[in-house]
């Protein structure tokens, strides 16, 4: 492999990472054109738990009605990206993702442990998600009283939990 080669594969990965980081800090500041600026047009998106979606049109759509509400205060916190470079214009990933959320209006806290798979393509001289699919490991549902008391109401490895 030569010099620019390996450059050249840097700099896709660290293009790769960024644009993961992007679409997490949209999701986290629920902003739908920044998460539709990650992902092609004909993205598969099939997150465990809930239904998959086909088009970048379709989930952003979802999106916007269940993630964009106020009172919903969501992190997505992803590591352990595992980036591999499959061509010039083809890249897989792994990212190990701690999801938190704040529900004001439901009074609830969620927090699940998933494991993402990532499929991308390079077009136009950029990276795009063209695929994207999580399965849950951990799962931890709590509501919150009037008192202010917190209640575990599900815990679990991820299977058979509630979405």
């Amino acid at each position: 492999m030569t010099v620019e080669e390996r450059l050249q594969r840097l700099e896709d990965d660290r293009a790769i990472r960024d644009l993961k980081a992007r679409y997490l800090r949209a999701c986290d500041t629920q902003d739908p054109e920044m998460v539709a600026a990650t992902l092609l047009p004909e993205v598969v998106v099939a997150f465990e738990g809930f239904p998959p979606f086909d088009s970048r049109d379709a989930f952003i759509a979802v999106y916007r009605q269940f993630g964009c509400q106020p009172g919903i205060h969501d992190i997505h916190h992803a590591a352990n990206g595992i980036v591999t470079i499959e061509s010039a214009e083809r890249a897989t990933a792994q990212w190990s993702l701690l999801f938190h959320q704040v529900n004001l209006s439901a009074g609830t806290l969620t927090q699940y442990g998933v494991e993402y798979d990532d499929a991308y393509v390079k077009r136009d001289g950029r990276w795009w998600i063209a695929e994207t699919r999580t399965t849950r490991k951990s799962c931890l549902l709590q509501s919150v009283g009037e008192d202010g008391a917190i209640k575990v109401t599900a815990m679990g490895n991820g299977e058979n939990m509630p979405s």
